[in-house]
């Protein structure tokens, strides 16, 4: 039957404080409780917080990621501004300069004429002996295209006049000899051994 009385609970709780006291039996094993339940609580509390503690705690995202390392940064007195953070500097590059024409060499066009002279000159000869005539005035990698021509087949037998300069540049001139065939647009370039022939087009 439940206590509806205050003094039936200051009775029980008389009773209750005073259990320990009517024995020393009743008094170690209070103590002993006691102790035990003080341990306890200290070994299972601090374990129910940090879990607690842990389960709440959200994992860092890329954002705060980034803004803890720019306050550590900042607090150990690194410099941030080194410029990392600025987009790359686009770096135009100068186009290569056009040579600019520059008056023709007389010793180009010299070349030049001196090498029609040698072009026209096939009459009652040999196709070594023809290439050879040109060879002084001629490059080393032309010679062997101007083999495959058969003097033969040269429309022209003299130069008349002198060469005339088109296009000049400080290493290579374009000059126009006039024969009595075609004209010829021949090629001549400053190399080591002086201005010498590289190409020519017959002209007309």
């Amino acid at each position: 039957m439940p206590i509806r009385t205050n003094r039936g609970r200051a009775a029980i709780y008389r009773r209750l404080w005073s259990w320990p006291m009517r024995s020393p039996s009743h008094l170690a094993g209070t103590l002993i409780l006691f102790t035990a339940l003080i341990v306890a609580t200290g070994i299972v509390v601090p374990r129910l917080v940090s879990d607690g503690q842990a389960a709440g705690a959200e994992p860092p995202t890329s954002e705060s990621a980034s803004a803890q390392a720019g306050d550590q940064g900042a607090s150990d007195g690194s410099d941030s501004s080194d410029g990392s953070d600025l987009p790359p500097v686009t770096r135009l590059t100068e186009p290569r300069e056009t040579p600019s024409q520059a008056p023709a060499d007389p010793k180009a066009l010299r070349v030049a004429e001196q090498w029609a002279a040698a072009w026209v000159d096939h009459d009652d000869t040999t196709v070594d002996s023809w290439i050879d005539g040109m060879r002084p005035y001629t490059t080393a990698e032309f010679l062997p295209v101007m083999r495959s021509v058969d003097p033969a087949n040269i429309p022209a037998t003299k130069v008349e006049g002198k060469a005339e300069a088109g296009d000049a540049y400080p290493r290579s001139v374009e000059a126009l000899v006039s024969t009595d065939g075609p004209d010829l647009s021949v090629t001549v370039i400053k190399t080591d051994q002086g201005w010498r022939v590289s190409d020519y087009s017959r002209v007309g």
